[in-house]
């Protein structure tokens, strides 16, 4: 069995960010403008939004309906007056959409936050983007953000155990790829489609490269439960119709009350990776974007949603849980896996003649070219 040790994973991390600069280095793209640089307050931004019509569209990558319902609350609260939509959708069908909007020349998202990184060098590289660096831009680390100011990220997510201990107690709640098989989870286990999500792809890629294809084919033989979506693979976990999960993300502080448990490995890699945010330079509401980008650059903002690691250098990370340099893990890796597009589009196929087709509607009941009349 091939063992990847910590030694040669922190090589790899040592080497990523080289690897990722020079990656970025061989794309062509236009010649760089100079970045708005936000000096206004966020009242004043506030101000100047309102002026504008007071309307903002934003697509956000994520995989039930609904699922930004409580950050567009809390920014409509901070923000009165404002006519703010956060429409949530996986993000290989947001990018698709803004890429026919722009084709059809009229553009409905204003900002977009995403899983599909690879789409924001594309976007610069077209010159798609509006080159901005909001409010507190010096206390985001300089890894999660362009430097030439077209994108940045506004949180660090982790996919790894979720668990009910009401089912299997946290002592013996699997928590690496080899416990996954053990018999006493038999029919106790709920997985996302690795062929339906690009970052539930990168887990099982990895898990291959560790363990081989047999993995997989001892994996089936567990009677696990395939869904469409991390966060329905989580509900099913939490609600008790399965036992634990791999592929979902979690809070490092469980909720009151909550059966849910969140859990890192021991030993094995685990995915991690930059949610990506970016303007539009078509934009119809520009000064609602920039006000929207800046708060959620805002320490203040930063906390309150921070559930795992923030992208700010000045947030502590909660639930007692460590810096992610201290971790078996490498966030920038995930943007050189998604720029292979032959590679991946490889293993959907692979993995499809495997598991199975994606069974099942698209669990956030999104359709169409345009979402919403703003």
């Amino acid at each position: 069995m091939q063992q990847f040790s910590r030694r040669a994973f922190a090589a790899i991390s040592l080497a990523a960010p080289l690897v990722l600069a020079a990656a970025r280095a061989s794309v062509a793209r236009p010649q760089s403008v100079p970045p708005d640089v936000e000096t206004r307050s966020l009242d004043e931004l506030h101000r100047a939004a309102l002026a504008e019509g007071g309307k903002l569209v934003v697509y956000a990558g994520g995989d039930i309906p609904n699922a930004s319902a409580g950050l567009e609350q809390a920014f409509k609260k901070r923000f009165p007056g404002m006519d703010a939509r956060i429409i949530t959708d996986l993000s290989k069908f947001h990018d698709a959409r803004i890429d026919l909007q722009l084709a059809r020349g009229r553009l409905e998202a204003d900002v977009a936050h995403l899983q599909t990184l690879q789409d924001f060098e594309r976007w610069k590289t077209q010159d798609q983007l509006l080159a901005y660096k909001p409010l507190d831009w010096d206390a985001i680390a300089p890894e999660y953000k362009d430097p030439d100011a077209a994108f940045h990220a506004i949180s660090v997510v982790a996919f790894s155990n979720s668990f009910n201990i009401t089912l299997v107690p946290e002592a013996d709640a699997p928590r690496d790829a080899l416990d996954y098989l053990d018999p006493k989870l038999k029919g106790r286990i709920c997985l996302t489609y690795p062929h339906d999500d690009d970052a539930v792809l990168y887990q099982f890629d990895r898990i291959v490269n560790a363990h081989g294809w047999e993995y997989i084919d001892r994996l089936l033989q567990q009677d696990v439960l395939w869904v469409r979506g991390t966060v329905p693979a989580r509900l099913a976990v939490q609600e008790g119709k399965r036992a634990a999960t791999f592929t979902a993300s979690g809070a490092f502080a469980p909720a009151a009350n909550s059966p849910l448990r969140f859990a890192l490995p021991r030993h094995d890699v685990f995915h991690s990776w930059p949610q990506t945010a970016a303007i539009f330079r078509e934009a119809q509401h520009k000064a609602a974007a920039r006000l929207y980008l800046s708060w959620m650059a805002s320490k203040d903002a930063t906390i309150a949603r921070t559930g795992q690691w923030s992208v700010r250098r000045d947030v502590p990370v909660p639930g007692g849980y460590k810096p992610i340099s201290e971790y078996n893990t490498d966030p920038l890796r995930f943007q050189l896996f998604m720029q292979d597009r032959t590679r991946v589009e490889r293993l959907k196929t692979q993995f499809e003649e495997m598991i199975g087709p994606a069974l099942g509607p698209n669990p956030t009941g999104a359709k169409g070219v345009y979402l919403v009349d703003i």
